[in-house]
């Protein structure tokens, strides 16, 4: 039985949220809406209890700015690469910008890209926005033809105000409703349904569930080194290579994003990483007892649907204050970090059973899951005789987490160990998969005989019995019965 997660009369919150402080530093003169908009919001984050400072200081969690709709910001101007000199800072706060947009004009965008993303070939000139970089199309074709013309819209916004959150206004004497723009591309929306202050206080909200968790990327490296000859003989490695190239077959994993084809800035490396790579994937290797894992993105370019034994790494454990996983190097291999999701990926088999599996003519004990599989793609529907829905817990539907974030391992830990097919070896049902709203899917694969790591997820996806999609839900979702068939159901937003 799936959780119904539609919005209720009070909207559940995560427990771990935090007191933060916050800053606001307009910048270019907004439209009158958004200076009200400014408002509501400081006054909102004073009415949930949170502290306004005047200026920013060390102590500061969030600086938020305004920028125009559609007017591109030089990077000199740009809080994101000046915030830390302009005030003095040894940090740099997570940055906001407001700008405004009327309904009309944002169904005029979207419209138009829609229309000129359909178009095969796509025209180079029908993506040339002002302040972006001559190659842009080259992204925005590929976001706005998986996540629709919004997602494209988004890229367009974020490059041009240097800015990667982004709250984009929509109305004309007042906000009508707020759209939530970051990294990864969820577009959650703040409404004007239940007043103007609810609206504010649902940004506020958002907000402070981003600053209230931490990322858990702080990786650290555990001797003794593998010898290569050890490497060479392990099984896993070549089955992640093989996988990688079935599940790019399927189109899974998207191209991925170089900040260099969208703006051309100089110091974008100084706050915030050149490229990401959508997705991760990992695999668990019996002869070390450990989690073969894709590498990170953010450290250079890498296409997951064509990796190599240098795009592995090897996790052994998740390091005991819960900043990062712990990580073995290969001798004779590139050897860099994993994945952000790398502690999601390995943490989740704490609440999980262990299974007895047969290795080269030895018995050994494993996690029940055998493959994990991340992915910015959302299932349309499945079939419940052979796979499993599991949901998180009901404020991730409504106050959304992120990627890298200890927020997002906490919940995908605790939707899987919720799962009756992982829990109950005796349950016929192979595969088990989780939404992560405005993020993308989580999927995990129990040990099958004769079948190679992921097999079963190419062979379900061939088969229907668990169709992945390019939408992404930005709120709550749930699945009903419709036939044979367990079909995506999401509450109006």
């Amino acid at each position: 039985m799936s959780l119904d997660t539609r919005t209720p009369v009070r909207k559940p919150l995560h427990p771990w949220l935090r007191q933060v402080r916050v800053a606001f530093v307009p910048g270019q003169q907004p439209l009158p809406f958004v200076n009200r908009a400014l408002d509501g919001l400081r006054q909102a984050f004073l009415r949930l209890g949170h502290i306004v400072q005047e200026a920013p200081d060390e102590r500061t969690d969030a600086i938020f700015t305004t920028a125009p709709f559609g007017v591109p910001l030089h990077w000199r101007q740009a809080l994101l690469f000046t915030a830390r000199r302009r005030f003095g800072l040894a940090h740099t706060p997570t940055l906001y910008t407001l700008m405004g947009v009327t309904p009309d004009e944002l169904d005029r965008r979207l419209a138009y890209l829609d229309r000129v993303l359909r178009k095969e070939p796509p025209d180079p000139a029908d993506f040339a926005f002002p302040g972006l970089a001559p190659e842009a199309y080259i992204t925005l074709v590929e976001q706005g033809r998986r996540g629709g013309p919004i997602l494209a819209l988004q890229r367009v916004l974020q490059a041009q105000a240097k800015s990667i959150r982004i709250l984009l206004v929509v109305g004309e004497e007042s906000a009508e409703y707020v759209y939530h723009f970051d990294l990864v591309g969820a577009y959650p929306r703040s409404t004007h349904v239940h007043g103007e202050n609810a609206l504010y206080d649902d940004m506020a909200l958002r907000i402070v569930t981003v600053l209230s968790t931490r990322d858990v990327t702080n990786h650290q490296v555990v001797p003794p080194p593998i010898p290569y000859e050890v490497w060479r003989r392990l099984s896993a490695p070549e089955a992640m290579c093989r996988a990688a190239r079935e599940l790019g077959k399927r189109h899974f994993f998207t191209r991925m994003v170089r900040i260099e084809e969208l703006v051309h800035v100089p110091v974008v490396a100084d706050a915030v990483a050149s490229q990401y790579s959508e997705g991760c994937f990992a695999t668990w290797e019996p002869e070390v007892d450990a989690l073969i894992a894709t590498v990170t993105g953010s450290s250079r370019p890498i296409e997951k649907a064509e990796i190599t034994e240098n795009e592995l790494a090897v996790i052994v454990g998740v390091a005991p204050d819960g900043t990062g996983a712990l990580v073995r190097h290969v001798d004779g291999k590139r050897n860099d970090p994993p994945s952000s999701e790398a502690v999601e990926l390995m943490d989740m088999d704490r609440l999980l059973p262990k299974v007895t599996i047969s290795v080269n003519g030895r018995r050994k004990e494993v996690p029940v899951v055998r493959s994990k599989l991340h992915g910015h793609r959302g299932i349309a529907s499945y079939d419940p005789q052979r796979v499993e829905f599991v949901p998180l817990d009901p404020p991730y539907y409504h106050y959304l987490v992120s990627c890298a974030t200890e927020a997002q391992a906490i919940g995908v830990k605790a939707a899987f160990s919720r799962s009756q097919a992982l829990r109950h070896l005796d349950d016929p049902r192979q595969v088990v998969f989780t939404v992560l709203p405005g993020h993308g899917v989580v999927i995990a694969e129990k040990w099958a005989p004769d079948k190679a790591p992921f097999q079963l997820l190419w062979e379900y996806m061939d088969e229907g019995a668990l169709t992945v999609d390019a939408h992404v839900p930005q709120g709550p979702m749930w699945y009903e019965q419709e036939g044979a068939r367990m079909v995506l159901r999401e509450a109006p937003t």
